[in-house]
């Protein structure tokens, strides 16, 4: 028996990207680390496991984070598929303020550095513009921001609710 609150370590046997991977898509993972119960060993290490993805939500643009949401359902051992429950694992991409914020200001900036030199005050305030602009085309176009969990990526599920093993 593998009791309720059992920590499953894993490593993912594929990429998955928000880019790329939607809700409902199955993925493959090996077990990392024995589930021992008691002393004894009742799943090995290098079980194979599958999982879901439970949510896979793209960033925006400028704003918004993208979110991947996986669980355990899955394990194959002796000629038998085991179902199982697991809290899910949540991973959020890093926020897009900071990049922003450098290439507009940056785009500003030089904007504004370009027009003094060739008009003077009313060339600064026309090049900060079309510099602020050029910055802001610029973060929409490279702004997507993914979560990517490479291959080999170590993940800790927890049990929901017990597992029983059958031994023949």
């Amino acid at each position: 028996m593998i009791p309720a609150g059992a920590r499953i370590r894993v490593r993912l046997a594929q990429t998955l990207n928000t880019r790329y991977v939607r809700s409902g898509e199955r993925f493959s993972a090996t077990l990392d680390a024995p589930i021992v119960a008691g002393r004894r060993v009742v799943v090995p290490s290098g079980t194979p496991f599958e999982g879901v993805i439970v949510a896979s939500k793209k960033s925006g643009r400028l704003r918004g984070r993208a979110r991947l949401e996986v669980r355990l359902i899955s394990f194959r051992m002796g000629g038998v598929t085991y179902h199982l429950t697991t809290a899910p694992d949540t991973r959020v991409s890093g926020s897009h303020k900071k990049r922003n914020l450098a290439w507009i200001g940056g785009g500003t900036g030089a904007g504004a550095g370009i027009g003094a030199v060739a008009g003077g005050g009313a060339g600064a305030a026309i090049g900060a513009g079309i510099g602020a602009a050029a910055g802001t085309t610029t973060a929409f176009i490279t702004g997507r921001k993914n979560v990517k969990l490479p291959v080999e990526t170590p993940m800790v599920f927890s049990l929901r609710s017990a597992v029983r093993i059958e031994r023949g």
